[in-house]
């Protein structure tokens, strides 16, 4: 027995700590998962969860990959999709890391891309439980289309119809390619240093293709109330891929993209709000209707986030108030 724990204890003290998934200096979203790329191994542990593999090749400085991590991979929605169906896995097109296909061959992973044919990233494949490819994604989809790709083996279509024909109904228009303006909004250069007595800051993170993106604008803007707590704050609008200069609300000077990235910004649209002394006192980071969105400014700029910490508290008592004064409450309209 004690022979035992100690070749256990030896494992363990060999074996490498968990790490995020990233390709060079860039850090993927937590929905990429680090194994030890035995690919047979992971495929039978992925189908234990009803999931398959999905294989993503990028490199360092690739544009492309970037504009999939910022736009697609920072839909709730995609995110979700991705979690719930597949197992994903970064792989660098120039790395080194050892590889272990279904065929028992070790590769590395510069090898192991030449060895599928990867000549675009982002390349992301899609495998069946045996690890066929069913499916090649090369090049950039834009959010609504790669979203479609996922459905080709999230729903095991590749017994009905080719994934050419599948993506073939796919339209090829989708969310908006740019961003929304608002007048409110403040104008660059962006400096956002708070001095005490300033109004509370929100910063509104976007993407271009983002369909929340679109809806935010076409109804949460449009609302009377929305626009009146709005009033009562600065707002700025950046892009999460925005490389222009900017002072954060603590005063250091930085970009709109490095920024996001420092914040952990994973979701599109994202609020994070700041208080006169540049400190981020509450963000609203999920799909919400204009009740919520409204009531997370008011939350903010009515400095209820000092007494009450708790954001569904607040809105426990704002719905509770509205009912007894008499006014409809409508939580999804």
């Amino acid at each position: 027995m004690r022979r035992l724990l100690l070749i256990i204890a030896l494992l363990f003290a060999v074996a490498p700590a968990p790490t995020l998934a990233q390709i060079g200096d860039e850090v993927l979203p937590p929905v990429f998962v680090e194994t030890l790329l035995e690919l047979p191994d992971d495929a039978a542990q992925a189908a234990k969860s009803g999931k398959r593999l999905l294989l993503y090749f990028g490199q360092v400085g690739c544009p492309y990959c970037k504009e999939l991590m910022q736009t697609s991979f920072t839909q709730k929605a995609i995110v979700d999709k991705t979690a719930k169906h597949f197992l994903p896995i970064a792989f660098n097109l120039f790395g080194d890391r050892e590889v272990t296909w279904f065929d028992g061959k070790v590769r590395s992973e510069k090898e192991f891309a030449k060895f599928l044919k990867v000549q675009f990233t982002p390349t992301l494949l899609l495998l069946d439980e045996k690890g066929n490819i069913i499916a090649r994604i090369n090049g950039y989809y834009p959010p609504h289309r790669f979203s479609a790709a996922l459905d080709y083996s999230a729903q095991r279509l590749e017994g009905k119809r080719s994934f050419a024909e599948h993506m073939q109904a796919v339209p090829q228009t989708g969310a908006s390619a740019t961003l929304h303006d608002q007048p409110f909004f403040m104008k660059p250069p962006y400096n956002l240093a708070r001095k005490k007595g300033s109004k509370p800051l929100a910063v509104l993170f976007e993407t271009r293709h983002c369909a929340p993106c679109d809806e935010l604008h076409q109804e949460g803007f449009k609302r009377d109330k929305t626009l009146a707590a709005i009033a009562k704050l600065d707002v700025a609008r950046l892009s999460l891929a925005g490389r222009e200069t900017l002072t954060t609300p603590d005063g250091r000077s930085t970009t709109a993209e490095a920024w996001g990235r420092e914040l952990r910004i994973s979701y599109t649209p994202s609020v994070v709000f700041f208080d006169d002394r540049g400190r981020e006192v509450f963000r609203l980071e999920a799909y919400v209707r204009p009740f919520h969105f409204t009531s997370s400014f008011e939350y903010v700029a009515s400095g209820a986030y000092k007494k009450e910490p708790e954001f569904q508290r607040f809105l426990q008592n704002k719905a509770e108030h509205m009912k007894h004064a008499g006014e409809k409450l409508e939580l999804w309209k």
